[in-house]
């Protein structure tokens, strides 16, 4: 009887304090502008050169479930877009992500507000994109594997990466914050037929948004 007792008392403790974190779990918006770019190394090994930052923006949703003090745990899912600016022939690759990162949030109160300090990972599934040119415009394929043409307008679905954010939440609610974005997944489609690849494509980036918490 003493254990069933324990066992209950634990359980309603367990969803009360289940409750009691859904009772303060908060939900906000956030949108911004990205300046991304693609790195790497090419076909030859050698690190990409002439690539440029292109601007792009960021849109979403996000929430915050507390698990200490001072301390959250911060998934959302974005729409955002990326690519690159070639400084050669000023051809562009534009890059459409749905992205969900999951951010380890820190916001001590500082003045009337909160700092916010965050680090975690994100998974970014690709959704579109063109590639523009002088020659005309060619729609992004998302593929493991590419030959020819097809080569140069396709990349791997899948990215996958870490995410950095350091803001100000003030007492209204309103938030603005640096973040900046590391790809860790090679996006580089495999050459079909090729023993050996030395091509590798990365995501990274930085980018300033605003946000709001309800």
């Amino acid at each position: 009887m003493k254990r069933k007792f324990l066992a209950l008392s634990a359980v309603l403790a367990l969803m009360a304090g289940a409750a009691q974190a859904q009772t303060k779990t908060t939900f906000g918006v956030r949108a911004g502008v990205n300046f991304q770019n693609l790195t790497g190394k090419d076909f030859n090994g050698d690190k990409y050169d002439g690539n440029k930052l292109k601007p792009g923006f960021n849109v979403g949703v996000n929430a915050e479930i507390p698990v200490a003090d001072e301390f959250y745990v911060q998934p959302g899912v974005l729409f955002s877009t990326k690519g690159v600016k070639y400084d050669a022939n000023d051809a562009k690759v534009n890059l459409s992500y749905i992205e969900i990162p999951v951010n380890f949030l820190y916001k001590p109160e500082v003045g009337t507000g909160k700092l916010l300090l965050g680090v975690g990972p994100y998974l970014g599934i690709g959704v579109g994109g063109k590639v523009k040119t002088n020659a005309g415009d060619a729609d992004i394929k998302f593929d493991k594997e590419a030959s020819g043409l097809d080569y140069f307008h396709t990349f791997k679905r899948i990215d996958a990466g870490g995410n950095l954010l350091f803001g100000y939440e003030f007492s209204n609610k309103f938030s603005a914050q640096l973040n900046a974005q590391l790809g860790l997944i090679n996006i580089a489609p495999d050459v079909k037929g090729a023993s050996t690849q030395k091509q590798k494509t990365n995501n990274t980036g930085f980018g300033v948004s605003v946000g709001y918490r309800f």
